[in-house]
């Protein structure tokens, strides 16, 4: 037995068996500026979920996080920034889908889309190329905008959208996070004043970034960013086959 010979057969087995086993996977988010990342981190107060995400992973896995303000699931597509994807996407990644807040913009017809047609057949095309590359892909509703009426009760501004989000992850056995709920959820236990510090609320003179009163509803503070993506990543863990190995 040529026992030199053996022995390099069996280092490059162990090998191979070291590399896979720190291979790293990619997660891919598409989406809006809900889950986008923001310029100037240390002073802006508007942040993403997106981009606190990757504070609640290990080293097995990065987050490629492509989502862009103002993009509807029609426009991050038609701007090449599904193709841009598509390059790189290997199997075993991830693909985290979140739009439906630019798709309802009706005044902008370069974002806007029917939830029952376009955006329903948008996220259905997203799943399906995703997967003909071996990626896992993920379905998610919108995070809900802060919107309580006089009388201190909750008011969904999303219409049909999440619904069908639900419908196609249903048809296509895709795994779906309901931020949507959760984030309702998370508005009502903070209430009708102390969730404005969810999202970004300021007088005039009271945030240097800003040289006028804000009061923005829909977009995510530091704290807010951070609250939708604990809820995102407890939900993966709890819906997501295997993914709980990525966690801290």
């Amino acid at each position: 037995m040529n026992y030199q010979k053996l022995s390099k057969i069996t280092l490059i087995f162990l090998l191979m068996i070291s590399a896979s086993s720190f291979a790293q996977h990619t997660i891919y988010l598409i989406g809006d500026s809900t889950m986008a990342n923001k310029k100037n981190p240390e002073v802006n107060p508007e942040h993403g979920w997106g981009q606190v995400l990757p504070q609640f992973f290990n080293d097995k896995v990065v987050v490629d996080n492509r989502a862009v303000n103002g993009r509807s699931s029609k426009s991050f597509k038609s701007e090449g920034r599904w193709d841009d994807v598509l390059k790189t996407l290997k199997k075993g990644d991830y693909v985290f889908i979140q739009f439906g807040h630019n798709d309802q913009k009706f005044k902008k017809p370069e974002r806007y889309t029917n939830p029952h047609t376009g955006y329903r057949n948008n996220l259905i095309n997203y799943v399906l190329e995703a997967r003909e590359k071996g990626a896992i892909p993920i379905l998610f509703s919108s995070i809900v905008r802060r919107n309580f009426n006089e009388f201190g009760t909750f008011i969904d501004t999303h219409e049909s959208y999440p619904l069908e989000v639900r419908l196609v992850a249903l048809e296509y056995q895709v795994p779906f996070i309901d931020l949507q709920f959760k984030t309702e959820q998370l508005e009502e236990s903070y209430g009708v004043e102390k969730s404005k510090t969810l999202h970004l609320h300021f007088e005039a003179g009271e945030n240097a970034y800003y040289k006028e009163a804000k009061h923005d509803d829909t977009h995510l503070s530091k704290l807010g960013a951070t609250e939708v993506a604990k809820l995102a990543v407890a939900e993966l863990k709890d819906k997501v086959d295997g993914f709980s190995k990525f966690i801290k």
